[in-house]
């Protein structure tokens, strides 16, 4: 397909970006620390670090995972906590030794756990001890031998005595757990300044994360993202935003947890990159108290998913909020809703501008234009050095206004699945074409327009729920002979999960599933509504039809 978006790229805006301005993803920490040594860098629970201190720490906490610990270059790090001061320096240290980090959702049952780390293989990790249960649960089923628990409070100071007591003692928010080898995260950075500390030397091709996903289908897969693909990303979001965004100069908020591929790009590393001040949100679920936050200081960049704009604005004296210093709104992770598009605009007087992307893109692919006047229901143009196709399910190009699969290829496309070559060749094709599974169209200017998903997906608050592994959660249960699982709409979530169900034992009821799906699944992949049924539509072949479900729930 003709490059036709790029005749519409806003002025400023290069055609192509180059990868080899740095080595790696340490190398822009290091630059950032030094160019805004003095300048804040990150704030959370009041609590402020500038981007020198952020360099010292990181320098001990990586000292301590390679002399006290050992670990050595391309061993995988699992990092397991919401938004902390405590990230970024798990993060950047993790880089600085030369280490895979394995983002992974604290909120994770013990089976999905159990899955992440044996098959990313970890040999350390990095948890909040309110989430130290479930890892203890499933330890010694792991390759994990180096265990780093944290509290909240942890990088407070003083103050943060108090918030560790309140937490565990008035709060109850942990539940007991025995690690007897752990070391606590106070400890390792003790150890750590004892040891003279030397930088990794990484390489383009280095793989930087493993970014867990369930890729077109099935369980959850690793994305390998190399130092090139988040270096082109981060390159492609300055290059977009440039005219906008002043280095040293702007305050970023940061409500989704930075283990989620968008905020992991858009907020941990591309604030560092310009040199931001990062306000970390613990509980953006809270929601007066992140509107109280919001009032505390002028910001200039918000991201977050259709539903955290909406409920924002629902949430009493977010329309008091100033809004004078807001410069760009980046909605992703699902589609961003007209009526709250419209409504976030009214009140903050910022249009909320559409993205796209895929864990496995790193992940931004397409971006609405900064200077765009209003909410236009497109995903956006294909950004810097991307390329977009339209194709057929035979894989023909289509043309422009013709319905067919999204494909991408751009140097921020993943280099594979971990361990799974036979995945990955299912997805990336000989020419380093990116089939999304996504049905869309490009108009007559190159904007992107979806119309629908050909997977089966469902996207619930921005995160991806892959009806198999929910299905083979349900027929776990003795009393269940077989499940099929479609997403319906929602007006919170966008999506939620719906399932049918067909009884093994008549005395089981909808309460005993709900249940039995709390022990095995994260809160957002658990059915919202389970329907019993006599039997499921099949094809000839016995698989269960998805689009038959849809219809049933019609």
């Amino acid at each position: 397909m003709d490059k036709i978006w790029q005749q519409h790229y806003p002025e400023g805006v290069p055609l192509e970006i180059d990868t080899h301005v740095y080595n790696s993803l340490q190398d822009v920490f290091l630059q950032s620390t030094k160019r805004f040594a003095d300048l804040p860098a990150y704030v959370n629970l009041g609590k402020s670090i500038s981007y020198a201190e952020a360099e010292r720490l990181t320098g001990y906490f990586a000292a301590y995972l390679r002399h006290e610990i050992g670990l050595k270059k391309g061993d995988r790090i699992a990092i397991m906590m919401p938004n902390l001061l405590q990230y970024p320096i798990v993060l950047f240290a993790a880089f600085r030794a030369g280490l895979i980090v394995v983002n992974t959702n604290p909120l994770y049952t013990d089976r999905e756990l159990k899955h992440q780390l044996q098959d990313s293989g970890a040999t350390a990790i990095v948890i909040l001890e309110n989430f130290a249960h479930t890892l203890q649960d499933v330890l010694t089923d792991t390759q994990v031998k180096t265990i780093i628990t944290t509290r909240i409070g942890d990088m407070l100071g003083l103050k943060g005595y108090l918030v560790n007591f309140i937490v565990k003692y008035i709060k109850k928010m942990v539940v007991p757990f025995s690690l007897p080898n752990a070391v606590s995260f106070k400890e390792a950075l003790h150890k750590g300044r004892n040891h003279p500390f030397k930088d990794e030397k990484i390489e383009h091709e280095d793989v930087a994360f493993l970014q867990y996903t369930g890729g077109t289908t099935g369980v959850a897969k690793g994305a390998m993202l190399t130092h090139r693909n988040m270096l082109a990303n981060l390159l492609q979001a300055e290059a977009w935003t440039a005219r906008d965004l002043n280095p040293g100069g702007e305050v970023f908020i940061t409500a989704l947890p930075l283990y989620h591929v968008f905020a992991l790009t858009a907020n941990a590393l591309f604030a560092c990159k310009i040199g931001a001040k990062n306000i970390l949100i613990t509980n953006p679920r809270d929601f007066p108290a992140f509107v109280k936050e919001l009032k505390t200081e002028k910001f200039s960049f918000i991201t977050g998913v259709n539903t955290l704009f909406n409920a924002l604005l629902n949430t009493p004296g977010f329309d008091q909020v100033d809004f004078s210093g807001l410069k760009i709104t980046l909605g992703g992770g699902m589609a961003v809703q007209k009526a709250v598009a419209d409504r976030w605009q009214a009140v903050t007087g910022c249009v909320l501008l559409e993205a796209y992307g895929l864990t496995e893109t790193s992940p931004a692919a397409c971006i609405n234009p900064v200077d765009l006047k209003a909410y236009n229901g497109m995903i956006g143009l294909p950004i810097s050095s991307t390329e977009v196709d339209i194709r057929d399910l035979d894989g023909k190009g289509l043309g422009i206004g013709e319905v067919g699969e999204l494909w991408i290829r751009g140097p921020q496309v993943m280099k594979g699945y971990w361990n799974r070559p036979e995945d990955t060749a299912k997805t990336i094709d000989a020419h380093g074409w990116l089939r999304t599974g996504d049905m869309g169209f490009v108009n007559e200017h190159g904007y992107i327009k979806l119309v629908d998903r050909l997977k089966d997906m469902v996207l619930v608050s921005g995160f991806n729920v892959y009806p198999n592994e929910v299905e083979d959660v349900l027929v776990a249960n003795p009393k269940v002979l077989e499940a099929g699982v479609i997403g319906v709409p929602d007006g919170a979530a966008g999506e939620a999960v719906k399932a049918f169900v067909v009884k093994k034992d008549e005395s089981l009821t909808e309460a005993d599933l709900m249940s039995w799906c709390k022990e095995q699944l994260t809160g957002y992949k658990r059915p919202k509504s389970i329907v019993f049924v006599k039997e499921l539509p099949k094809s000839n072949v016995g698989k269960i039809l998805r689009r038959e479900l849809r219809n049933l729930n019609a």
